[in-house]
């Protein structure tokens, strides 16, 4: 499949090629849209930190562990009530498998538009 290239985002200033923002280089934004979403997070993590829990890794990559993997372990380790599975999921198991967690969050929560 192949992206149109009038359809990539150009910067303003220079008029290259946007990239996605990934902490691969000096070019990774943390601005305040970052942290407000880090803050987010956090609180998110520190309100379900005793419940029952389950950590999917879906997408992600070994770039940096620091971010997703090594705390995900963690905090499966300090929580008896987590879970995070130990296997590599297939491309196909993952998207039934997010099939599933849709049909699953529209059920109990109709509100939401997916």
């Amino acid at each position: 499949m192949k992206i149109p290239s009038e359809l990539i985002p150009k910067c303003p200033v220079c008029g290259a090629p946007m990239a996605i923002n990934l902490r691969c280089d000096m070019t990774f934004v943390q601005d305040d849209g970052w942290y407000a979403a880090s803050n987010r997070y956090d609180d998110f993590i520190r309100r379900h930190q005793n419940l029952h829990i389950l950590f999917l890794e879906l997408g992600v990559g070994t770039n940096t562990p620091v971010i997703i993997k090594n705390p995900f372990w963690r905090m499966t380790s300090q929580n008896p009530k987590a879970v995070k599975p130990r296997k590599m999921l297939s491309k196909s198991y993952c998207r039934i498998l997010t099939q599933n967690i849709k049909r699953a969050v529209i059920r109990y929560f109709p509100q939401n538009r997916w």
